[in-house]
């Protein structure tokens, strides 16, 4: 299982990484908004992959209002 974790959160920061750089150099502020979308949607696989590491429940609040920030946003 922990093979597969550190895969998966090497993925999830190469993601993240790759979302700000766009972020920043992105021409329009369309392109922007996606990457920061994007950015938003890879900080809430990384909690749940730490909730499922953990096996832990109460980070679900935290993924509640993360959810609902990205979807306003």
């Amino acid at each position: 299982m922990i093979v597969v974790v550190i895969i998966c959160s090497v993925m999830l920061i190469l993601a993240g990484i790759l979302a700000l750089i766009r972020a920043e150099r992105g021409p329009t502020m369309l392109n922007r908004t996606i990457a920061l979308d994007v950015f938003a949607t890879v900080l809430i696989g990384g909690v749940i992959l730490e909730a499922a590491y953990s096996k832990r429940l109460d980070t679900l609040p935290i993924l509640v209002v993360l959810s609902l920030v990205g979807f306003v946003g």
